[in-house]
């Protein structure tokens, strides 16, 4: 997902960006193991959709029992209060008129750009839609492709990408790892405020780092324990590239940042 930071004014705030943050993180795996279990298309081949009336007084119809669960849905990912169903009862009866309208149009474009995305379909079957109905307008236009950081000739990546480490490391086999893997020599390491490592770091604070497990390095740069239900980390790294060599170049390059999975 695009990056969204925001500056922290003191440490409490420093610390609850950070605690959401890492929630976010394990929300993301938790969306993925939904889009899992979701059926294939093919499985829905012959079956026909029968629209709907909305009506809010009619519980065995569970319209605002729907209603409530994807306005909780999108309330907490934007961290607005959750609404309970007699509250989204009362709300509903005054907008009923905008449901039916422009709203509705809205809600069914934007379920059917959804639906993409849980097929993974290619970037031109997705759509921008502009509508105005008080003029009969429908306008569609294809999206544009994220920009490109180019690395090498074989590799460029977008702000959607990052690097998954999964599996407790040391600092050593951190660096090591994208040494190895990807080419790239490490050249500073932070979380969030905390630089964890860089190349110009003294020898002794180097050794005392070096064998320690990120998660625990984090602890004891930040000097606070990691949430307990939290088992991800974001670490921004700067780097250069490694010729075919495995010299070091000497000029610095954009990468993205890493999802760091230590439990």
């Amino acid at each position: 997902m695009p990056r969204q930071i925001k500056i922290a004014a003191n440490d409490a705030e420093e610390k609850e960006n950070k605690e959401k943050q890492e929630q976010n993180q394990d929300d993301e795996t938790l969306v993925k193991d939904l889009q899992n279990t979701l059926p294939k298309p093919e499985a829905f081949k012959g079956v026909n959709l029968t629209p709907i009336e909305f009506e809010k007084d009619d519980d065995s119809n569970f319209h605002i029992d729907f209603v409530t669960a994807t306005s909780n849905l999108r309330a907490t990912n934007y961290s607005i209060p959750n609404a309970t169903k007699h509250k989204t009862k009362g709300i509903a009866g005054k907008i009923i008129p905008a449901m039916v309208t422009t709203t509705a149009v809205v809600s069914g474009l934007v379920n059917v750009e959804l639906l993409k995305v849980a097929q993974n379909v290619k970037l031109e079957s997705y759509k921008n839609g502009f509508v105005n109905l008080a003029n009969t307008i429908f306008a569609f236009s294809e999206p544009i492709a994220p920009a490109k950081t180019k690395i090498r000739d074989d590799w460029s990546w977008t702000l959607w990408d990052r690097f998954d480490v999964e599996g407790e490391l040391t600092l050593k086999e951190f660096i090591d790892y994208f040494k190895n893997k990807h080419r790239l020599a490490v050249t500073m390491i932070s979380n969030g405020k905390c630089m964890l490592y860089s190349f110009f770091m003294g020898k002794d604070k180097l050794t005392d780092r070096m064998p320690r497990k990120m998660s625990n390095l984090v602890e004891v740069v930040s000097k606070q324990p990691l949430p307990a239900e939290s088992s991800y980390l974001v670490f921004e790294i700067c780097c250069n590239n490694l010729d075919d060599n495995g010299e070091e170049e000497d000029d610095e390059i954009d990468v993205p940042s890493v999802r760091y999975k230590y439990k």
